[in-house]
């Protein structure tokens, strides 16, 4: 081989190298250019929040860990369970919601509750379900999904569930179930 020959040889191999280590770096650049910017996100642990109208308490939630990832549309994310207490006039509690998780979108005032959703009212009532929408404006409980609602030994199950922010007057669609009705009680 001549020093013609093995400088081209030379040449060619660096001209290659330089393109695929080029290109190797090319891949990586698309590849972290590619990736979505991380979303802002507060955390806070042991959280109790205290809403309240005209200086009158409302309600308080309690979660054990607080999310708040702030976006063009920011949201709060509870994953570890939360408990919101709602409270009458005069500050006696008129009814408890808890779940497992709960997404509360700020800019729609709207609460999803989710996983083993649970809430009682005044008259001892316990309504169930996997998932339960509060509406803060229009102070409404909805949910999509079958709802039970247990009183005094009696549950019955529907669909189309929805119920005033207190509990004490709901409706729901296709209501089935069991009643143990006294003489008095019945129809």
């Amino acid at each position: 081989m001549g020093a013609k020959a093995y400088i081209f040889y030379s040449l060619l191999v660096c001209t290659v190298f330089a393109q695929v280590a080029c290109e190797n770096n090319l891949k990586d650049v698309e590849e972290i250019s590619s990736k979505k910017n991380p979303i802002p996100v507060d955390k806070s642990s042991g959280v109790e929040i205290i809403y309240s109208d005209s200086a009158i308490v409302k309600a308080k939630l309690i979660a054990p860990e607080l999310l708040h990832f702030k976006t063009k549309n920011p949201y709060y994310e509870m994953n570890k369970g939360v408990t919101i207490i709602f409270y009458n006039e005069v500050m006696q509690e008129s009814n408890r919601v808890t779940a497992d998780q709960a997404i509360r979108r700020e800019n729609e005032r709207r609460v999803e509750l989710r996983q083993n959703v649970v809430a009682t009212n005044k008259k001892g009532e316990t309504f169930k379900s996997d998932e339960l929408i509060w509406n803060e404006n229009t102070k409404r409980f909805t949910s999509s999904k079958v709802v039970s609602v247990s009183f005094s030994g009696n549950t019955f199950y529907g669909t189309s569930f929805w119920a005033n922010e207190d509990f004490s007057y709901y409706e729901m669609d296709q209501a089935t179930g069991n009643f143990n009705l006294t003489e008095n009680q019945g129809f």
